[in-house]
């Protein structure tokens, strides 16, 4: 996610940013998801990975919006 962010800051239109932010959007999703992934096996408990899920979905919610915006 943190490579493909960095990407956004060097994209060279409009264009671009809005597909690089798109990829660190799934990639936030993707790591989401393999978070909750961990928990509801049963291979993590909640308390260890809770406040790294918190983080995911502020992240995640944070580009998002960011997206949004550049779209708009």
């Amino acid at each position: 996610m943190a490579a493909n962010y960095r990407a956004v800051g060097r994209a060279r239109s409009e264009a671009e940013f809005i597909a690089n932010i798109g990829v660190v959007i799934e990639e936030a999703d993707e790591t989401v998801f393999w978070l909750e992934m961990l928990v509801e096996s049963g291979i993590v408990k909640l308390a260890k990975l809770k406040e790294l899920l918190s983080e995911a979905n502020q992240l995640l919610s944070i580009f998002s919006a960011s997206g949004g915006t550049a779209r708009a």
